[in-house]
């Protein structure tokens, strides 16, 4: 099973750089939903990613359709927004297929229409909406990922250097 982490045109570069380094760490492979709001050469998204690219798997879609179609089963599609009723936490993210994480563009999310149709595969991460409007993308991938990795056990990540040599006195 793999993680995917979907990015529907990302517009900050500092952001996809950060995810493609979260990526790189998690062994999840990275989709990038076009138009893009900068170039991928760009050196803040270079900067952002340091030296990690070639250790990225990135896949390119024209658009959100074309998208969808790679999806083997739509139910493992986790589509990410602050207006969906559950809780990230309340999903089980451990199955046999792959695991499909959706995150709409920084400045307006994902299109209505296709909330619509997906909304009983959306999830949200918690917050007050009093203070903020959203949290940044790059936290958001984070910690999505990193609850599935929690309840799938780490898969493929060493965690024994955790034990053995970072020990705290």
């Amino acid at each position: 099973m793999t993680n995917h982490i979907v990015l529907f045109e990302p517009l900050m570069p500092a952001n996809t750089g950060n995810i493609a380094r979260t990526c790189a760490g998690t062994n999840s492979v990275l989709h990038l939903i076009k138009p893009l709001g900068f170039e991928i050469n760009d050196k803040t998204v270079q900067r952002a990613g340091l030296d990690y690219w070639d250790k990225v798997e990135i896949r390119y879609h024209e658009n959100l359709p074309e998208f969808l179609k790679t999806v083997p089963n739509i139910q493992r599609l986790f589509v990410v927004s602050k207006f969906a009723s559950k809780a990230y936490s309340e999903e089980n993210y451990v199955s046999e297929e792959d695991n499909y994480f959706l995150f709409g563009k920084e400045t307006t999310g994902l299109p209505e229409p296709f909330m619509r149709q997906y909304a009983e595969n959306a999830i949200r991460i918690p917050q007050n909406d009093q203070n903020i409007r959203a949290l940044n993308l790059s936290n958001t991938v984070a910690l999505i990922v990193y609850e599935a990795l929690r309840q799938q056990d780490f898969p493929g990540l060493d965690k024994s250097h955790l034990y053995e040599n970072d020990k705290l006195k």
